[in-house]
């Protein structure tokens, strides 16, 4: 397994740092007490408000995965991990690209040529915003104190992108004073795919009486289960790999100043992309110059191999300054960030070919589609907070950040100049280039620029011994530029520059009441916002009249906001712990994503009115000391309250009144056992769980004339141009057997035996269409059963 610099820098820090550890082990008169847990018995302790709090006096709906549960569930991705939260729904893009979705606030997939659209659900590492549409940082679980979902908008403490709710990796910092470390060891096995595996460290150390280290790394290979056809074919070619680390420093050189340094890096790689095709332009049931092929579970058709790869670095310093009654805390932060999804869109430029004419041999010429992303950010807080224990808790603070994101697309495709003017006539390469390389159709650079500053600010008051009351508010102000430059026959040859700005205030009142010692009330009112944009050009030359017609009229789209309204209780007594809301979320001008058909573009517009209501409750109740139930889940209905008609009077994309969000299962449950025993004297356990995920649709136009019925339109290899698939775009509901157990030795070192996906389900997990179905139609699937072992070593 190749390492970048950085990675093999974190890793190979190991043998030294491991060497002050056994140094500091064997000279210490005896173990020092840890760093105060996230958990004291059942007490979990989180910092959703920016204040430590325990997780039952927030008030307002939040779940917390600890460490612990992480590694009992056997997840290694947030995906894995959203199964077990109520209200999260992740829609499964392919490898590195995902859209995360709380309590049904959702618009629809974005894919790949869409930077301009913005998340709907914040991502923090910390205190750092690590958000990117599309592409959520699948960061390594390893070594964290916790994720903590945060339901509803949270656009007082955290602002933009925040509207659906918020999802925070919580590390473990650098301890001062203490001597620990840990050494993971993983192997498992995907039925009818290949074996994955890895090796994971972490070892805090004590630099002086008030400095202290905690470098992580890790190395993990995943196993591939997509098999491929076709002359860039094999076996198991989704297979992966994620690497990387993380150095933090806690200094502490006075009672009340605490700085935390720390260094990032992570690469994640993947050969291939979980899609399992129904048709492709060169596969397919109909042709009859070549041999029919019908397509079989986990398979795809490959003209050449693809690639994902995402290097993230992220730097940053925190830094807690106590005055007395108050604090003083400032975070800053630098992420560099460098992604490629690279294709296989022979079929894309194929499709294309056949409509202009093309000779077989112009038309079987392999293609690929090379997205980049370049982010470079710069953020920075500043916040003064209150730390005493009065009926007035205060916190106000400045925000600021600066990012530049450029996308660039390129689409090589050796030989295909030669065939575009023997076909189109001679110099329609040369017409259409607008400076980009020969032989490459479309190509496009989308540098963007988004400055964003706010001021917020929050209260809370005891109205009395049981009553307290919440409120806070953000003002913010966003400026983007973007330019936009495309050359190549399928291109329009654009040049422009475009600019957005947006500024308001999102406002948020919180009461808590405090029913008995064991019982709190809540209710909330508070809006979110999500900044508008402008779309990119339709490829015109692409288009047929209709599409182009229907779709070239949307060229901005406005801001999107909601306002939730929310009530819910929390309760924990001896034995039982339970916790339920009740919300509902008003949308106004949801940012929409369509489809645009024969133009292989994607379309960004306003649906005026939607809305999203539902109950989600979370229970863990623990009848004897060895047994443990869980029960988790939401029913929600997630609808458009407005119609939109296209310029003939027709529906568009599906947005119709009652008709469904997409992504969204009504019904998500997660239901856990767990046994705690002793086994020969070790403490030991064994734990199942079932997670339903119910129906869902990809985008809101599969809800319309479903089944549907693709035709292609494309005579080729004997394939007539009447050749139709029909397909139910609506994904089936899935259920998910998870088994685990583990036994803990002596001297810190541990075992766990895992089956994930017990029943070997197939689940469908989004739908692909490529060029609206003329070029391949498929899904993304999941994981087969796999089973795995792992080890680890607690010092």
């Amino acid at each position: 397994m190749k390492l970048r610099p950085m990675a093999k820098a974190l890793l190979l820090a190991f043998p030294s740092v491991m060497a002050i550890s056994a140094a500091n082990i064997a000279s210490a008169q005896e173990t020092p007490q840890s760093a105060k847990s996230n958990t004291e018995g059942n007490r979990v302790v989180v910092t959703a408000t920016k204040r430590e709090t325990s997780l039952q006096d927030v008030p307002f709906s939040i779940n917390a995965q600890t460490a612990e549960d992480i590694r009992r569930s056997g997840a290694v991705s947030l995906e894995d991990l959203s199964r077990n939260v109520a209200g999260l729904a992740i829609q499964n893009l392919g490898p590195g690209q995902s859209q995360v979705a709380i309590r049904g606030v959702s618009s629809g997939q974005i894919v790949r040529d869409q930077p301009g659209v913005k998340e709907q659900v914040g991502v923090y590492l910390d205190e750092t915003p690590i958000s990117l549409s599309l592409f959520t940082p699948d960061l390594d679980l390893f070594d964290l104190k916790r994720v903590e979902t945060l339901r509803g908008p949270q656009g007082t403490l955290y602002g933009a992108g925040n509207i659906g709710g918020t999802i925070r990796y919580i590390t473990n910092a650098a301890k001062l004073g203490v001597t620990e470390g840990t050494v993971e060891a993983n192997l498992n096995t995907i039925a009818g795919g290949s074996s994955g595996g890895g090796i994971k460290a972490a070892v805090n150390v004590p630099l002086s009486d008030a400095a202290a280290a905690r470098v992580v790394g890790y190395a993990s290979h995943f196993g591939g289960w997509i098999d491929a056809i076709g002359p860039g074919g094999g076996k198991d070619v989704n297979s992966g790999a994620r690497e990387g680390g993380r150095m933090t420093f806690t200094l502490q050189p006075t009672k009340d100043v605490t700085i935390t340094p720390r260094v990032i890096y992570q690469k994640v790689t993947a050969d291939g992309f979980n899609r399992q095709d129904v048709f492709n332009l060169y596969a397919n049931r109909f042709t009859t110059t070549v041999p029919p092929v019908t397509f079989q579970d986990n398979q795809q058709y490959l003209l050449q191999r693809e690639k994902f790869e995402d290097k993230t670095t992220i730097a940053d310093a925190t830094i807690k300054v106590g005055f007395g009654s108050w604090d003083l805390t400032s975070v800053t932060t630098h992420i560099d960030r460098n992604i490629l999804a690279s294709r296989d869109a022979s079929a894309l430029s194929g499709s294309v070919s056949v409509s202009l004419g093309f000779p077989s041999a112009g038309v079987m010429l392999p293609s690929r589609l090379n997205d980049t992303t370049d982010l470079k950010s710069f953020t920075q807080e500043l916040r003064l907070s209150s730390n005493g224990k009065g009926p007035l808790q205060w916190l106000v603070g400045a925000f600021y950040a600066d990012t530049d994101r450029t996308y660039h697309q390129r689409l090589p495709t050796p030989g295909y100049d030669a065939f575009t003017d023997a076909t189109l006539g001679k110099g329609t390469t040369a017409a259409t280039a607008n400076g980009f390389p020969a032989d490459s159709p479309y190509n496009s650079d989308m540098p963007y620029k988004l400055k964003q500053t706010a001021l917020f600010g929050e209260v809370s008051y005891d109205l009395n011994d049981r009553l307290t009351a919440t409120a806070g508010g953000r003002y913010y102000d966003y400026k983007e530029e973007r330019s936009f430059k495309s050359g190549g026959v399928f291109s329009d040859d654009n040049n422009q520059f475009d600019r957005t700005k947006s500024n308001g205030f999102n406002p948020r009142l919180l009461f808590a009441y405090k029913a008995s010692d064991s019982m709190t009330l809540n209710a909330q009112a508070s809006r979110g916002f999500r900044l508008g944009g402008v779309n990119d050009p339709l490829n015109v030359p692409l288009c047929t009249p209709v599409d182009r017609a229907i779709f070239g009229g949307y060229q901005r789209f406005s801001d999107e906001s909601l306002w939730n309204y929310e009530a819910g209780m929390k309760m924990q007594t001896r034995g039982l712990s339970f916790n339920a809301a009740t919300f509902y979320t008003q949308m106004k001008d949801l940012q929409v994503t369509l489809d645009a058909g024969s133009c292989s573009s994607r379309v960004v517009f306003n649906v005026p009115k939607a809305h999203s209501a539902g109950i989600e409750l979370e229970m863990t109740a623990r009848p004897t000391d060895g047994l443990e139930f869980g029960l988790s889940g939401i029913a929600v209905k997630s609808v458009f309250d407005s119609t939109v008609k296209d310029g003939t009077g027709a529906v568009l994309g599906g947005i119709r009144d009652g008709n469904r969000l997409p992504s969204v299962p009504k019904l998500q449950l997660t239901a856990s056992v767990t046994y705690n025993f002793s086994l020969a004297g070790r403490e030991s356990y064994v734990s199942a769980s079932v997670q339903q995920v119910g129906s869902r649709y990809t985008q809101p136009s599969d809800q319309e004339n479903n089944p549907r019925t693709f035709v292609a339109n494309l005579p080729f290899l004997g394939a007539p141009a009447s050749a139709a698939t029909t397909l139910n775009l609506e994904l089936p509901s899935y259920h998910l057997v998870n088994l685990n157990a583990g036994m803990d030795f002596e001297r810190g070192l541990s075992a766990i035996v895992y089956i994930n996906n017990l029943t070997d389900e197939k689940a469908l997990l989004s739908f692909d269409r490529e060029r609206g179905g003329r070029a391949r139609l498929g899904f993304a699937t999941n994981q087969p059963r796999t089973i795995g072992v792992t080890l680890r070593k607690s010092f």
